[in-house]
């Protein structure tokens, strides 16, 4: 049986019944009033074990992010955390989220941070460097490179609709970008794409470039995405394709001792949310 990041996805959506991700992100303002009197590493690791404890019934995979642990000289609870997450839910695979993007000498730092650091099944990268800077991440043929394409956050039009020319043809650059990683980058299987759920419409555009691709969706839950008009967009002929992200909405749902409790609750009226769409727009 394979066991690259694009079979684990597979599996996950399948065995789960899930497309939902839920990030693990640690933000000292907000976390629960139980765990404020910890130092930040024991806070850090209880609040990040408990995210995956109480939502790993309910969800296809977690997607840590790497700022929240480096600000506070705690990447050795991410460590921890993704250790965690392998032994105890080997089958649910755990995208990094760093959005690196640098020269190739460097970005195969990066790689070996991402893959024999911390160990992820998957990390997001940034293209704007070209396709040199991605390379080293196919090193590792088990892993998963997730691109950024069109992001959530309103600034991102601010490059990525520039149009640009490619031949005879003038196309948006999150579009090239689309282009580029499905036809000509992807010759190893293991690239994704991240496209907003803020952005509907360019979901179902990309989506019609890249064929079944997997696509990272964040945007749902705080940030105000249509979750049905989203999978509306993204699903592909196998009603899976695409990964759900929310974190906000779910790991803080509630400040007090049972804010576990209410993290459950949330990440599954979450997935039962996408499961309904799901079952209505294909």
């Amino acid at each position: 049986m394979k066991n690259t990041f694009i079979d684990q996805l597979n599996r996950a959506w399948h065995s789960q019944n899930s497309l939902l991700c839920v990030g693990i992100d640690p933000d000292l303002d907000k976390l629960p009033t139980p765990l404020k009197d910890l130092s930040i590493h024991d806070a850090f690791y209880a609040f990040g074990k408990s995210i995956i404890d109480a939502t790993a019934p309910h969800v296809c995979s977690f997607k840590p992010q790497i700022a929240y642990f480096a600000a506070h000289s705690a990447e050795d609870v991410l460590q921890d955390l993704i250790r965690y997450s392998h032994e105890q839910y080997p089958h649910i695979p755990v995208i990094l989220d760093a959005k690196r993007g640098d020269i190739g000498s460097t970005a195969t730092q990066y790689a070996k941070e991402a893959f024999e650091r911390y160990r992820a099944d998957a990390v997001t990268v940034n293209p704007y460097m070209g396709r040199d800077s991605i390379e080293p991440y196919l090193a590792y043929p088990d892993k998963g490179v997730i691109i950024l394409c069109r992001t959530s956050n309103s600034g991102g039009s601010d490059v990525q609709f520039l149009n640009v020319q490619v031949g005879n043809e003038t196309r948006p650059l999150y579009q090239h970008i689309a282009h580029l990683v499905a036809h000509e980058w992807n010759t190893s299987g293991q690239y994704a794409l991240v496209v907003g759920a803020t952005f509907p419409d360019e979901i179902r555009k990309v989506r019609a470039i890249i064929g079944d691709m997997p696509l990272l969706i964040p945007g749902i839950g705080a940030q105000g995405g249509d979750l049905k008009a989203t999978l509306d967009a993204g699903l592909t002929h196998l009603n899976t394709g695409v990964i759900i992200n929310s974190s906000r909405a779910i790991i803080y749902a509630k400040d007090s001792e049972d804010y576990q409790a209410a993290m459950q609750q949330a990440a599954a009226q979450t997935q039962t949310d996408i499961n309904q769409y799901r079952n209505t727009t294909v």
